[in-house]
Protein backbone atom coordinates (compact mmCIF):
# COMPACT_ATOMS: atom_id res chain seq x y z
CA UNK A 1 0.00 0.00 0.00
CA UNK A 2 1.02 4.19 -0.36
CA UNK A 3 2.95 5.36 2.11
CA UNK A 4 0.34 8.42 3.32
CA UNK A 5 1.83 11.76 4.12
CA UNK A 6 1.36 13.59 7.18
CA UNK A 7 1.04 16.15 5.48
CA UNK A 8 0.05 18.77 8.92
CA UNK A 9 -2.01 18.76 11.50
CA UNK A 10 -5.18 20.92 9.73
CA UNK A 11 -4.61 18.76 6.63
CA UNK A 12 -5.44 15.69 9.25
CA UNK A 13 -7.86 17.31 10.85
CA UNK A 14 -9.92 17.83 7.50
CA UNK A 15 -9.02 14.08 6.57
CA UNK A 16 -11.02 12.69 9.30
CA UNK A 17 -13.67 14.62 9.45
CA UNK A 18 -14.19 14.00 5.70
CA UNK A 19 -13.47 10.31 5.64
CA UNK A 20 -16.07 10.51 8.90
CA UNK A 21 -18.73 11.96 6.68
CA UNK A 22 -17.92 9.88 3.48
CA UNK A 23 -18.03 6.69 6.13
CA UNK A 24 -21.83 7.77 6.81
CA UNK A 25 -23.07 9.46 3.66
CA UNK A 26 -21.85 7.73 0.80
CA UNK A 27 -24.26 6.39 -1.48
CA UNK A 28 -23.23 2.63 -2.49
CA UNK A 29 -25.08 3.32 -5.80
CA UNK A 30 -22.47 5.30 -7.07
CA UNK A 31 -19.26 2.97 -5.93
CA UNK A 32 -17.11 2.68 -8.73
CA UNK A 33 -18.60 5.33 -10.94
CA UNK A 34 -15.34 7.68 -12.15
CA UNK A 35 -16.00 11.55 -11.49
CA UNK A 36 -15.34 12.26 -15.14
CA UNK A 37 -18.68 9.98 -15.89
CA UNK A 38 -20.48 11.36 -13.43
CA UNK A 39 -19.93 15.15 -13.81
CA UNK A 40 -21.76 14.78 -17.39
CA UNK A 41 -24.94 13.90 -15.62
CA UNK A 42 -26.62 10.61 -16.68
CA UNK A 43 -25.61 8.47 -14.02
CA UNK A 44 -28.51 7.31 -11.61
CA UNK A 45 -28.37 9.12 -8.24
CA UNK A 46 -25.76 11.65 -8.98
CA UNK A 47 -28.38 14.56 -8.93
CA UNK A 48 -28.91 13.49 -5.11
CA UNK A 49 -25.08 13.03 -4.46
CA UNK A 50 -24.26 16.26 -5.81
CA UNK A 51 -27.07 17.98 -3.48
CA UNK A 52 -26.01 16.25 -0.42
CA UNK A 53 -22.53 17.54 -1.03
CA UNK A 54 -23.82 20.94 -2.15
CA UNK A 55 -25.54 21.07 1.24
CA UNK A 56 -22.58 19.34 3.44
CA UNK A 57 -20.33 22.52 1.51
CA UNK A 58 -18.47 20.20 -0.26
CA UNK A 59 -18.58 22.21 -3.54
CA UNK A 60 -16.42 24.81 -4.52
CA UNK A 61 -14.08 24.05 -1.74
CA UNK A 62 -11.07 26.46 -2.48
CA UNK A 63 -13.42 29.28 -3.18
CA UNK A 64 -13.11 31.73 -0.06
CA UNK A 65 -15.69 31.53 2.57
CA UNK A 66 -16.60 35.13 1.89
CA UNK A 67 -17.53 33.62 -2.01
CA UNK A 68 -19.48 30.52 -0.66
CA UNK A 69 -16.76 28.28 -0.55
CA UNK A 70 -14.76 26.66 2.47
CA UNK A 71 -11.25 28.31 1.69
CA UNK A 72 -9.44 25.08 1.37
CA UNK A 73 -6.08 24.98 0.57
CA UNK A 74 -4.21 23.17 -2.11
CA UNK A 75 -3.13 20.67 0.35
CA UNK A 76 -6.37 20.34 1.65
CA UNK A 77 -8.15 19.61 -1.75
CA UNK A 78 -5.95 16.98 -2.14
CA UNK A 79 -7.10 15.07 0.92
CA UNK A 80 -10.05 15.52 -0.42
CA UNK A 81 -9.34 14.23 -3.69
CA UNK A 82 -7.82 11.09 -1.91
CA UNK A 83 -10.56 10.13 0.81
CA UNK A 84 -13.17 10.27 -2.33
CA UNK A 85 -10.78 8.23 -3.95
CA UNK A 86 -10.51 5.68 -1.48
CA UNK A 87 -14.32 6.29 -0.60
CA UNK A 88 -14.81 4.89 -4.36
CA UNK A 89 -17.40 7.55 -4.91
CA UNK A 90 -17.58 10.16 -7.37
CA UNK A 91 -16.43 13.79 -6.01
CA UNK A 92 -18.76 16.09 -7.94
CA UNK A 93 -17.84 19.50 -9.11
CA UNK A 94 -19.36 22.60 -10.77
CA UNK A 95 -17.06 21.79 -13.45
CA UNK A 96 -15.51 24.17 -15.67
CA UNK A 97 -17.72 26.67 -13.57
CA UNK A 98 -16.39 25.53 -10.32
CA UNK A 99 -12.69 25.57 -11.29
CA UNK A 100 -11.92 27.79 -13.97
CA UNK A 101 -14.82 30.79 -14.36
CA UNK A 102 -15.00 31.00 -10.33
CA UNK A 103 -11.14 32.16 -9.55
CA UNK A 104 -11.36 34.09 -12.37
CA UNK A 105 -14.27 36.04 -11.24
CA UNK A 106 -13.10 36.19 -8.07
CA UNK A 107 -9.37 37.68 -9.33
CA UNK A 108 -10.80 40.23 -11.71
CA UNK A 109 -14.70 40.61 -11.27
CA UNK A 110 -16.45 43.71 -9.42
CA UNK A 111 -18.25 43.33 -6.69
CA UNK A 112 -21.64 43.45 -8.62
CA UNK A 113 -20.61 40.29 -10.57
CA UNK A 114 -19.08 37.97 -8.01
CA UNK A 115 -22.53 38.78 -6.11
CA UNK A 116 -24.38 37.44 -8.90
CA UNK A 117 -22.75 35.18 -10.47
CA UNK A 118 -20.62 33.44 -7.99
CA UNK A 119 -23.71 31.97 -6.14
CA UNK A 120 -25.24 30.71 -9.68
CA UNK A 121 -21.89 28.43 -10.09
CA UNK A 122 -22.17 26.79 -6.43
CA UNK A 123 -25.87 26.61 -6.91
CA UNK A 124 -26.00 24.29 -10.04
CA UNK A 125 -28.10 27.20 -12.06
CA UNK A 126 -25.20 28.00 -14.48
CA UNK A 127 -23.36 25.15 -16.23
CA UNK A 128 -20.33 26.76 -18.12
CA UNK A 129 -18.48 25.55 -21.32
CA UNK A 130 -15.26 27.22 -22.82
CA UNK A 131 -15.22 29.41 -25.94
CA UNK A 132 -11.34 29.53 -26.19
CA UNK A 133 -10.13 27.30 -29.06
CA UNK A 134 -10.87 27.89 -32.76
CA UNK A 135 -10.17 26.27 -36.25
CA UNK A 136 -7.18 28.76 -36.56
CA UNK A 137 -6.98 29.53 -33.11
CA UNK A 138 -5.60 26.42 -31.33
CA UNK A 139 -1.79 26.96 -29.60
CA UNK A 140 -1.72 30.28 -30.51
CA UNK A 141 -5.02 31.51 -28.85
CA UNK A 142 -4.66 35.41 -29.09
CA UNK A 143 -4.99 34.57 -32.99
CA UNK A 144 -8.64 34.11 -32.31
CA UNK A 145 -11.18 35.92 -35.05
CA UNK A 146 -14.32 35.30 -33.21
CA UNK A 147 -15.50 39.15 -33.09
CA UNK A 148 -17.84 41.23 -30.71
CA UNK A 149 -19.47 44.29 -30.98
CA UNK A 150 -20.78 46.78 -28.58
CA UNK A 151 -24.67 47.56 -29.03
CA UNK A 152 -25.68 49.81 -26.39
CA UNK A 153 -25.72 47.92 -23.32
CA UNK A 154 -25.08 44.78 -24.77
CA UNK A 155 -22.00 42.63 -26.67
CA UNK A 156 -22.78 40.99 -29.44
CA UNK A 157 -21.10 38.13 -30.56
CA UNK A 158 -20.59 36.20 -33.87
CA UNK A 159 -17.82 33.90 -34.81
CA UNK A 160 -16.89 29.88 -34.28
CA UNK A 161 -15.53 27.80 -31.72
CA UNK A 162 -14.34 24.12 -31.78
CA UNK A 163 -13.85 21.43 -29.26
CA UNK A 164 -16.22 23.23 -26.85
CA UNK A 165 -16.60 20.04 -24.01
CA UNK A 166 -19.40 20.07 -22.25
CA UNK A 167 -21.35 22.10 -24.53
CA UNK A 168 -24.59 19.97 -24.72
CA UNK A 169 -24.55 20.32 -20.92
CA UNK A 170 -24.08 24.08 -20.57
CA UNK A 171 -26.55 27.03 -20.48
CA UNK A 172 -23.63 29.58 -20.13
CA UNK A 173 -20.43 29.67 -22.29
CA UNK A 174 -16.83 32.03 -20.95
CA UNK A 175 -16.00 33.29 -24.04
CA UNK A 176 -13.35 34.75 -25.68
CA UNK A 177 -13.82 37.56 -28.54
CA UNK A 178 -12.22 40.42 -30.40
CA UNK A 179 -13.87 43.78 -29.62
CA UNK A 180 -11.13 46.09 -30.88
CA UNK A 181 -9.48 44.39 -34.26
CA UNK A 182 -7.16 47.65 -34.57
CA UNK A 183 -5.24 46.19 -31.23
CA UNK A 184 -2.25 43.98 -31.07
CA UNK A 185 -3.52 40.18 -31.12
CA UNK A 186 -2.84 40.09 -27.46
CA UNK A 187 -5.11 43.09 -26.66
CA UNK A 188 -8.21 43.72 -27.81
CA UNK A 189 -10.13 40.91 -26.30
CA UNK A 190 -12.44 40.54 -24.18
CA UNK A 191 -14.01 37.61 -21.59
CA UNK A 192 -17.59 37.51 -21.92
CA UNK A 193 -19.91 35.15 -19.79
CA UNK A 194 -22.56 34.78 -22.76
CA UNK A 195 -25.70 33.40 -22.08
CA UNK A 196 -26.60 30.31 -24.77
CA UNK A 197 -30.35 30.67 -24.32
CA UNK A 198 -32.31 33.22 -24.35
CA UNK A 199 -34.82 34.20 -21.52
CA UNK A 200 -37.80 32.35 -23.57
CA UNK A 201 -35.72 29.24 -24.21
CA UNK A 202 -34.33 30.25 -27.77
CA UNK A 203 -31.03 29.30 -29.09
CA UNK A 204 -29.02 33.07 -27.99
CA UNK A 205 -27.74 32.61 -31.82
CA UNK A 206 -26.13 29.04 -31.13
CA UNK A 207 -25.85 25.87 -33.36
CA UNK A 208 -23.92 23.24 -31.40
CA UNK A 209 -23.46 20.37 -34.09
CA UNK A 210 -21.54 17.44 -31.33
CA UNK A 211 -17.80 15.76 -32.72
CA UNK A 212 -18.48 12.18 -31.86
CA UNK A 213 -15.49 10.16 -30.90
CA UNK A 214 -13.76 7.27 -30.99
CA UNK A 215 -15.79 6.23 -27.94
CA UNK A 216 -19.29 7.08 -29.86
CA UNK A 217 -19.79 10.16 -27.22
CA UNK A 218 -19.82 13.39 -27.94
CA UNK A 219 -18.42 15.14 -25.48
CA UNK A 220 -17.42 18.35 -27.25
CA UNK A 221 -19.22 20.37 -30.02
CA UNK A 222 -17.81 22.58 -33.21
CA UNK A 223 -19.76 25.75 -32.19
CA UNK A 224 -21.43 28.32 -34.43
CA UNK A 225 -21.90 31.96 -33.02
CA UNK A 226 -24.30 33.81 -34.65
CA UNK A 227 -25.11 37.18 -32.99
CA UNK A 228 -25.38 35.79 -29.53
CA UNK A 229 -26.02 38.67 -26.82
CA UNK A 230 -24.83 39.47 -23.78
CA UNK A 231 -25.01 42.23 -21.29
CA UNK A 232 -21.68 44.57 -20.95
CA UNK A 233 -22.50 43.45 -17.06
CA UNK A 234 -20.73 39.74 -17.95
CA UNK A 235 -17.83 40.89 -19.08
CA UNK A 236 -15.23 40.31 -16.53
CA UNK A 237 -11.78 42.41 -16.54
CA UNK A 238 -13.44 45.02 -18.73
CA UNK A 239 -13.78 45.55 -22.43
CA UNK A 240 -10.25 44.60 -24.48
CA UNK A 241 -9.00 43.23 -21.33
CA UNK A 242 -9.58 39.57 -21.60
CA UNK A 243 -5.81 38.36 -22.48
CA UNK A 244 -5.18 39.09 -18.55
CA UNK A 245 -8.30 37.33 -17.64
CA UNK A 246 -7.52 34.60 -20.09
CA UNK A 247 -4.35 34.11 -17.91
CA UNK A 248 -5.90 33.54 -14.95
CA UNK A 249 -8.27 31.10 -16.30
CA UNK A 250 -5.41 29.30 -18.28
CA UNK A 251 -3.41 28.80 -14.80
CA UNK A 252 -5.93 27.24 -12.82
CA UNK A 253 -6.71 24.93 -16.07
CA UNK A 254 -2.96 23.96 -15.67
CA UNK A 255 -2.70 23.47 -12.15
CA UNK A 256 -6.26 22.02 -11.36
CA UNK A 257 -5.48 18.03 -11.98
CA UNK A 258 -1.44 18.11 -11.77
CA UNK A 259 -1.43 17.47 -7.81
CA UNK A 260 -4.58 14.93 -7.53
CA UNK A 261 -4.22 12.64 -10.96
CA UNK A 262 -2.76 10.12 -9.53
CA UNK A 263 -5.91 9.71 -7.30
CA UNK A 264 -8.01 7.90 -10.97
CA UNK A 265 -4.98 5.87 -11.90
CA UNK A 266 -4.29 4.98 -8.10
CA UNK A 267 -8.11 3.44 -8.34
CA UNK A 268 -7.62 2.31 -11.68
CA UNK A 269 -4.55 0.18 -10.75
CA UNK A 270 -6.46 -2.00 -7.97
CA UNK A 271 -9.14 -2.79 -10.07
CA UNK A 272 -6.83 -4.45 -12.90
CA UNK A 273 -5.55 -6.34 -9.91
CA UNK A 274 -8.94 -7.52 -9.22
CA UNK A 275 -9.29 -8.20 -12.79
CA UNK A 276 -5.92 -10.09 -13.02
CA UNK A 277 -7.33 -12.62 -10.40
CA UNK A 278 -10.15 -12.90 -12.27
CA UNK A 279 -8.44 -13.97 -15.24
CA UNK A 280 -6.86 -15.70 -13.43
CA UNK A 281 -3.07 -13.72 -14.50
CA UNK A 282 -2.12 -13.00 -11.08
CA UNK A 283 0.36 -15.26 -11.08
CA UNK A 284 1.64 -14.29 -14.56
CA UNK A 285 5.39 -13.05 -14.58
CA UNK A 286 4.89 -10.47 -17.72
CA UNK A 287 1.70 -9.93 -16.14
CA UNK A 288 3.02 -9.26 -12.46
CA UNK A 289 5.68 -6.94 -13.90
CA UNK A 290 3.37 -4.70 -15.82
CA UNK A 291 1.10 -4.15 -12.50
CA UNK A 292 4.31 -3.38 -10.79
CA UNK A 293 5.28 -0.83 -14.12
CA UNK A 294 1.79 0.58 -13.33
CA UNK A 295 2.29 1.00 -9.41
CA UNK A 296 5.38 3.06 -9.57
CA UNK A 297 4.08 4.81 -11.96
CA UNK A 298 0.83 5.82 -10.26
CA UNK A 299 3.52 6.50 -7.21
CA UNK A 300 5.48 9.03 -9.29
CA UNK A 301 2.72 10.60 -10.28
CA UNK A 302 1.62 11.39 -6.84
CA UNK A 303 5.23 12.75 -6.10
CA UNK A 304 5.11 14.74 -8.88
CA UNK A 305 1.80 16.09 -8.51
CA UNK A 306 3.17 16.94 -4.60
CA UNK A 307 6.25 18.88 -6.19
CA UNK A 308 3.75 20.56 -7.83
CA UNK A 309 1.66 21.31 -5.09
CA UNK A 310 4.71 23.11 -3.47
CA UNK A 311 5.47 25.20 -6.61
CA UNK A 312 2.10 26.39 -6.54
CA UNK A 313 2.31 26.96 -2.67
CA UNK A 314 5.50 28.95 -3.12
CA UNK A 315 3.29 30.91 -6.28
CA UNK A 316 5.98 30.03 -8.76
CA UNK A 317 5.50 29.32 -12.68
CA UNK A 318 4.57 25.68 -13.39
CA UNK A 319 7.42 26.07 -16.21
CA UNK A 320 8.71 22.62 -17.51
CA UNK A 321 7.26 20.47 -14.77
CA UNK A 322 4.12 20.71 -16.41
CA UNK A 323 4.98 19.69 -19.44
CA UNK A 324 6.86 16.65 -17.77
CA UNK A 325 3.68 15.79 -16.06
CA UNK A 326 1.51 15.90 -19.37
CA UNK A 327 4.01 13.79 -21.35
CA UNK A 328 4.01 10.60 -18.18
CA UNK A 329 0.72 10.65 -17.39
CA UNK A 330 -0.77 10.73 -21.16
CA UNK A 331 1.82 7.84 -22.37
CA UNK A 332 1.27 5.76 -19.19
CA UNK A 333 -2.68 5.81 -19.42
CA UNK A 334 -1.99 4.31 -23.44
CA UNK A 335 -0.18 2.00 -22.20
CA UNK A 336 -1.77 1.04 -19.27
CA UNK A 337 -4.90 0.48 -21.84
CA UNK A 338 -3.45 -1.70 -23.99
CA UNK A 339 -2.08 -4.03 -21.71
CA UNK A 340 -5.30 -4.55 -20.16
CA UNK A 341 -6.48 -4.78 -23.73
CA UNK A 342 -3.67 -8.22 -24.10
CA UNK A 343 -4.54 -9.64 -21.20
CA UNK A 344 -8.43 -9.62 -22.44
CA UNK A 345 -7.78 -11.18 -25.83
CA UNK A 346 -11.17 -11.81 -27.61
CA UNK A 347 -13.04 -10.49 -24.83
CA UNK A 348 -11.81 -6.99 -25.77
CA UNK A 349 -13.49 -7.08 -28.91
CA UNK A 350 -16.99 -8.08 -28.21
CA UNK A 351 -19.75 -5.56 -27.10
CA UNK A 352 -23.11 -6.98 -26.09
CA UNK A 353 -26.17 -5.91 -26.64
CA UNK A 354 -27.84 -4.17 -23.79
CA UNK A 355 -31.36 -5.13 -25.23
CA UNK A 356 -32.13 -1.89 -26.10
CA UNK A 357 -29.82 -2.04 -29.74
CA UNK A 358 -27.04 -0.55 -28.56
CA UNK A 359 -23.81 -2.04 -27.88
CA UNK A 360 -22.25 -0.21 -24.96
CA UNK A 361 -18.73 -0.27 -24.25
CA UNK A 362 -17.22 -1.77 -21.05
CA UNK A 363 -14.85 0.40 -18.73
CA UNK A 364 -11.78 -1.31 -20.35
CA UNK A 365 -12.76 -0.68 -23.64
CA UNK A 366 -13.77 2.91 -22.76
CA UNK A 367 -10.04 3.52 -21.28
CA UNK A 368 -8.51 1.66 -24.60
CA UNK A 369 -10.91 3.70 -26.75
CA UNK A 370 -10.14 7.49 -25.36
CA UNK A 371 -6.82 6.96 -24.40
CA UNK A 372 -5.95 7.06 -27.88
CA UNK A 373 -6.25 10.71 -28.12
CA UNK A 374 -4.43 12.08 -24.76
CA UNK A 375 -1.27 12.22 -26.28
CA UNK A 376 -2.96 14.64 -28.52
CA UNK A 377 -5.03 17.16 -26.99
CA UNK A 378 -3.77 19.25 -24.33
CA UNK A 379 -0.26 19.55 -25.91
CA UNK A 380 1.22 17.44 -27.90
CA UNK A 381 3.80 14.23 -26.80
CA UNK A 382 6.41 15.38 -29.11
CA UNK A 383 5.35 19.39 -28.28
CA UNK A 384 6.43 18.66 -24.63
CA UNK A 385 9.42 16.65 -25.37
CA UNK A 386 10.46 19.92 -27.30
CA UNK A 387 9.78 22.16 -24.11
CA UNK A 388 11.87 19.39 -21.77
CA UNK A 389 14.79 19.23 -24.07
CA UNK A 390 14.62 23.11 -24.65
CA UNK A 391 13.91 24.30 -21.50
CA UNK A 392 15.45 21.52 -19.32
CA UNK A 393 18.04 19.67 -21.01
CA UNK A 394 19.47 23.64 -22.88
CA UNK A 395 19.15 21.50 -26.10
CA UNK A 396 18.84 23.98 -29.26
CA UNK A 397 15.97 24.61 -30.93
CA UNK A 398 14.51 22.57 -34.04
CA UNK A 399 15.39 23.90 -37.22
CA UNK A 400 13.02 26.53 -38.77
CA UNK A 401 11.19 26.48 -35.16
CA UNK A 402 12.34 30.28 -34.77
CA UNK A 403 13.30 32.27 -31.11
Amino acid sequence: MAVELDLGPKARAFRDELRDWLEANRPGELEGVESERAAFGDVPGIAEWTEKLYKAGYLCVAWPEEYGGRGLTGLEVVVMNEEFGRAGVPRVTRGMGEWLVGPSIIVWGTDEQKAHFLPRIIEGKDRYCQGFSEPDAGSDLASLKTRAIVDGDEVVITGQKVWTSGALLANMMFCLCRTDPDAPKHRGISYVLTPMKRENGESNGFDLRPIKQLTGSSYFTETFINEARAPLFNVIGGLNNGWRVTMTTLGNERGGNATTQHVQYTRQFWAAVELARELGLDTDPLVRQQLAWAYTHCEIMRFQGLRLLAEVIAKKEPGPASALNKMFWSEYAQRFAENITNWRGMASTVLPSDGTGDYPLDKWQQSFLSTRSVTIWGGTAQVQRNIVSERVLGMPKEPGSGD
